[in-house]
C-alpha cells in the first residue's frame, strides 16, 4: 500500500470486523481538552476528519450522510424556523440546516471548539461558511446539559452524536431520560431526529435506542443508508409529535425542497421514498417494513 511512508489506519467497524484506510497526507494532529483531533488526506475517500482515531466523514461521501440526517426531519416539519443541531463539529449538518429558507435561527451546540477551528480551517467543503451565516447561533457546551437546562423551544431538534456504541458516555445521549429531555424543548409540532448507529452489527444496542424513542415519541420513522467511508449502513431514527415523515411522497418531497431552495446532491423525493422502503439491515435477518 501506497501513502504516508506506507501510514495505513486500520479502523474497526464491529469488533471483528476492521477497514483499512491508505494515508496519503496527514494536515494536522492536535490534542483537545476532550479527544484527539486529525485531519488527514486519504486515498479514495479525499480529506477526512478523524475523532480518536475514527473518521468521522470524508470528502467523497460526507453529503450522503449529511442529507440523510437533515433533510427527512426537515421536509417533515411544515415551516422548520427554529432549529437546534447538538454535535456536527464540521459544520456540515448546519450548512444542511440553512439550505431550508424557513430557518430563522440554527442554533449548533458542540463541546469541542478546537474541532471547530480546526474546521473552519481545513474543512470550508464541509461548512461552505455555515458558521459565519447570521442565522448562526453558535453555542461551544456539553449538548447534554443544554438540552437539560434550556428555556428555549425548537421546531427540529438534529442529533448529530458519536455512536451510541462508543461507550458509557455516549449511551446518555440515547436513552429515554435524554429523550424526554429533548421532548420537552421541542415546540408542540416538534420534530428530532438521531444518527443512531448501525443496527447491522450492533443490533441489540440499536434496538434499545429504537425502543427508547418510541417509548417517548407517538410517530417514529427509522430508515439506513450505506456510507462507504464508515464500512457499514448508518441508522436515522426519527420521534415526531404531530407528523409522520412516512406519508410524504415523492412529488410533495420535491416541492418543499423547491419551495424553501434547497439543493441536494443525493436527498430527494424519490430518495425519500427508497428510505421508506429499504429494510431495516441487522445481522440476524433483514426486516422488510
Amino acid at each position: 500500500m501506497s501513502g504516508v511512508n506506507g501510514l495505513v489506519i486500520i479502523q474497526p467497524s464491529s469488533d471483528y470486523t476492521y477497514m483499512i484506510f491508505t494515508v496519503k497526507k496527514i494536515l494536522v494532529v492536535k490534542r483537545s481538552k476532550y479527544q484527539e483531533i486529525a485531519i488527514t488526506d486519504l486515498e479514495d475517500f479525499g480529506r477526512a476528519l478523524m475523532l480518536d482515531n475514527y473518521v468521522q466523514s470524508a470528502e467523497v461521501d460526507e453529503y450522503i450522510y449529511h442529507e440523510v440526517l437533515v433533510h427527512p426531519a426537515m421536509v417533515t416539519h411544515p415551516k422548520p424556523r427554529k432549529v437546534l443541531i447538538v454535535g456536527g463539529g464540521e459544520g456540515a449538518t448546519l450548512r444542511e440546516v440553512l439550505k431550508h429558507n424557513t430557518v430563522e435561527e440554527a442554533v449548533m451546540v458542540d463541546i469541542d471548539k478546537e474541532v471547530i477551528e480546526l474546521a473552519r480551517e481545513y474543512l470550508e467543503k464541509w461548512h461552505q461558511g455555515a458558521f459565519d451565516d447570521p442565522r448562526t447561533k453558535l453555542i461551544i457546551t456539553d449538548g447534554k446539559k443544554y438540552v437539560e437546562e434550556t428555556n428555549e423551544k425548537f421546531d427540529v431538534v438534529i442529533l448529530d452524536l458519536v455512536d451510541p456504541f462508543a461507550g458509557e458516555l455516549a449511551r446518555q445521549l440515547y436513552n429515554r431520560e435524554f429523550y424526554e429531555k429533548v421532548h420537552n424543548i421541542l415546540s408542540d409540532d416538534g420534530v428530532m431526529v438521531t444518527q443512531s448507529g448501525t443496527s447491522f452489527f450492533y443490533e441489540k444496542l440499536y434496538d434499545e435506542v429504537l425502543d427508547a424513542i418510541k417509548s417517548v415519541f407517538p410517530i417514529v420513522f427509522e430508515y439506513n443508508v450505506w456510507v462507504p467511508v464508515i464500512g457499514y449502513t448508518n441508522n436515522f431514527i426519527i420521534g415526531s409529535k404531530r407528523y409522520d415523515p412516512n406519508k410524504l411522497v415523492i412529488d410533495e418531497v420535491d416541492q418543499i425542497l423547491r419551495d424553501r431552495g434547497v439543493k441536494t446532491t443525493f436527498y430527494s423525493g424519490k430518495t425519500h421514498q427508497a428510505l421508506k422502503y429499504t429494510p431495516i439491515y441487522r445481522m440476524s435477518k433483514t426486516v422488510s417494513r
